[in-house]
């Protein structure tokens, strides 16, 4: 966006929040919600990244991260590329690196990654000349998800330091959970996690959160509740008895949020498994839930950090 001043992102890549000082995510949440009033007046600048090419390689399924980047990129102007891995290369044996090369011969300028392994998407940065965007890697980080999170949070709560934020449910597996702990700590919010043993890792204590194996404990005078999916594929052994169990002790319904604050938003990344981590009556209450709206701000909020890594782009042109 012409005239917005931004400090460029250090790496010129965007691979998770661990490391970003405040005045970089600061900056990127500014020029996002700049970017979600521009949407909702159906303006958009469509030439922002027109001539550079915008490759979405997703090694997982996804629906809602892979389309609102695939709208924020057509939304300013990008070629867009929606690569396939159960019919690409790789499919049938093709290494990541050789993956790479064939990246780099296309001469892509954005390449938005989600693997199943932690640490790909930065292996894909040494090797190819795009501006890489992490958009999930195995249960290490997804840094778009908790930007688009900190601006819904910040659009309904004015700022982020000293919330009390509780991230309830399998804590263990979730990449949505470390981005969001590594954000919002690094923003002056209070953290908590709450979840049963088997589902929290034990580094949650070190990196200064609070932990909890009650909900109403846990959730008692919360300014944000913060629902996780509970990632069966992920799991290696049997760590919660059943699904109704689950829902029992750690679902959020209405008798459980009763002990959050009464303006305490309800959160979720999608997608939801209704009746085990949710029930459908708080997560469609227009009052409390802003799950919807956090599906629009992943737009403004890819938006924003396309245009911030094609900056160093235009800067090598």
């Amino acid at each position: 966006m012409s005239g917005f001043s931004f400090p460029i992102l250090p790496t010129g890549h965007l691979l998770g929040i661990e490391g970003l000082e405040p005045p970089h995510i600061n900056a990127l949440l500014d020029l996002a919600e700049s970017y979600a009033l521009l949407n909702r007046q159906g303006k958009t600048q469509r030439d922002l990244l027109k001539g550079r090419t915008l490759i979405n390689l997703f090694f997982e399924d996804s629906t809602r991260t892979r389309t609102s980047f695939e709208l924020a990129g057509k939304r300013l102007g990008a070629d867009i590329v929606n690569m396939s891995v159960s019919t690409s290369s790789v499919n049938k044996g093709e290494t990541l690196l050789d993956t790479a090369a064939t990246l780099n011969a296309m001469k892509t300028d954005l390449l938005v990654v989600r693997h199943p392994q932690s640490g790909a998407p930065s292996l894909l940065a040494q090797k190819v000349d795009a501006a890489v965007i992490n958009a999930g890697d195995g249960t290490h980080e997804h840094p778009t998800q908790a930007l688009l999170d900190a601006l819904t949070i910040r659009r309904h709560k004015g700022a982020l330091s000293d919330l009390v934020v509780a991230i309830c449910g399998d804590v263990l597996h979730s990449r949505v959970a470390r981005s969001n702990i590594h954000l919002l700590s690094a923003m002056g919010a209070r953290l908590r996690v709450v979840g049963p043993p088997t589902l929290i890792p034990a580094e949650c204590a070190r990196l200064g959160v609070q932990v909890f194996h009650d909900m109403r404990a846990g959730l008692a005078d919360a300014d944000v509740v913060m629902m996780l999916r509970l990632q069966k594929e992920r799991m290696t052994c049997g760590l919660v008895p059943s699904s109704r169990e689950y829902f029992r002790f750690f679902g959020l319904d209405a008798a459980k949020l009763e002990v959050a604050k009464p303006d305490a938003i309800v959160m979720h990344p999608g997608p939801m498994n209704r009746g085990v981590e949710i029930d459908s009556a708080v997560a469609d209450d227009p009052a409390r839930s802003v799950i919807g709206e956090q599906v629009e701000m992943g737009v403004a909020v890819r938006m924003a950090v396309l245009d911030v890594l094609s900056r160093r782009l235009r800067r090598n042109a």
